[in-house]
């Protein structure tokens, strides 16, 4: 600790995602300085950034001894899946994100479905292979659509919908057999199709007691109508009307706080962030997936409206005492739109100049970088996801409108986005 408690802070990752952490951490009472390993052209207006990759543990844990961090906060996933936090604690090093054993929850789809059977966690029926030519034989016996996953992590990309058995078939082709997503296809589930509308909750937990924040639905399709292929997440919007309040609490009474009792009594005592993606199907809402971190672009979207301090929500959440955290949030509703380079989630350029970010935004309105760098005092796309423009107003569609006048303020060649972000949440 330093100055009086306050604390030098250093947080992983280089996206949408952690540019909105770190505008969030600034507004701390407890805050000194703010770290950002590696971030990217836009973080750096608001943090000191390293160049140190997220997947360098060593070389991120001998910048926190050395700079005497005080407290480091993981963004995503593959440094948890990897083991980060262990390495860290180990070193004694304070953390944020949980351990390898309890982030193997996002890390395996095959553990995470066990996992949710065991503890009859609702989700869909399923079954697992790593045999590619039994997966074949189980899909060519399927009736009716189906979704196969790369069991390990994809970038957000794993899941593949399949309206018939040709579709199925293919899919494995390129999970099991071409490895396009390389080792994390050696195993395979293959689950029914659950229809309704996605949803994610963001739960942080020390492993007993448990914080919520408001309801977002991620748009995770290339295109509007939810056509295309998957991507990272498109844009993102908070609250949700399609949960209203008894069923939030169903959820985090049948869902969430039984994953958190599950996981401890399996040895793996869950301490982070814990993402619940939900389906909310004609029978109740299931469980889609689980991440172990923060999701992108819903972030975006729901720290806009939190107005506890979250720095200290995430130092209570590492000693074990969230209890004593009283969460609460803002009663207005925000919209994400992301901009992206054309070609994504397949082949794009990078080096596009962006034109329009020096604009004076409405109030309410905030541009968070995603996949951009600096490059003589011009910033340039540097990635897939690009931007994030996020609005906050008095309703979702005043934020919708809010949010469309800032994107439409910012280009930059084959520059590409929904113009349907937050539209469903109008039908409720």
């Amino acid at each position: 600790m330093l100055k009086g408690n306050k604390m030098r802070i250093l947080v992983i990752g280089s996206g949408g995602r952690e540019h909105a952490l770190v505008w969030k951490l600034k507004q701390s009472k407890m805050l000194d300085k703010i770290f950002c390993a590696p971030g990217n052209a836009g973080i750096a207006l608001d943090a000191d950034c390293i160049d140190i990759a997220a997947t360098d543990l060593k070389g991120l844990l001998d910048f926190a001894i050395k700079e005497k961090i005080d407290f480091t906060i993981v963004g995503p996933e593959v440094p948890l899946v990897q083991g980060i936090v262990d390495l860290f604690e180990a070193n004694g090093k304070r953390i944020f994100g949980p351990n390898q054993k309890a982030a193997e929850l996002e890390g395996s789809k095959a553990f995470a479905k066990r996992f949710m059977e065991k503890y009859e966690i609702p989700t869909a029926d399923f079954t697992i292979f790593t045999d590619f030519n039994k997966a074949r034989q189980f899909v060519n016996n399927h009736q009716g659509p189906m979704v196969v996953k790369a069991d390990g992590l994809a970038a957000g990309k794993g899941a593949i919908v399949c309206p018939d058995k040709e579709k199925a078939v293919s899919a494995l082709e390129q999970i099991m057999g071409q490895k396009v997503f390389g080792e994390a296809g050696n195993k395979v589930v293959i689950e029914e199709c659950m229809t309704g509308e996605e949803i994610s909750i963001f739960s942080l937990t020390d492993g007993e007691h448990l914080v919520h924040m408001l309801p977002s639905q991620d748009h995770k399709r290339i295109s509007n109508d939810d056509k295309g292929p998957n991507t990272g997440g498109m844009g993102a919007y908070t609250p949700t009307p399609q949960i209203e309040p008894r069923l939030f609490q169903n959820i985090i009474d049948t869902i969430v706080e039984p994953t958190v009792k599950g996981m401890a009594l399996e040895g793996r005592p869950y301490r982070g962030l814990l993402y619940t993606g939900i389906m909310l199907t004609p029978q109740g809402p299931k469980v889609l997936e689980y991440n172990c971190r923060f999701g992108d672009p819903e972030t975006q979207a729901v720290l806009m409206l939190a107005e506890s301090d979250l720095l200290e929500a995430m130092v209570a959440t590492v000693e074990g005492r969230l209890g004593e955290i009283r969460w609460t949030n803002s009663n207005k509703a925000a919209v994400c739109v992301v901009i992206a380079s054309g070609g994504y989630p397949g082949k794009y350029e990078k080096d596009r100049p962006i034109i329009g970010l020096d604009y004076t935004f409405e109030p309410g309105t905030y541009v968070f970088h995603a996949g951009t760098k600096n490059v003589g005092g011009v910033f340039k796309t540097n990635g897939g996801r690009v931007l994030n423009v996020v609005s906050v107003d008095e309703t979702i569609k005043s934020a919708i409108d809010k949010v469309y006048r800032g994107v439409r303020k910012i280009t930059f060649d084959c520059a590409t986005y929904r113009t349907d972000i937050a539209k469903k949440a109008l039908n409720y």
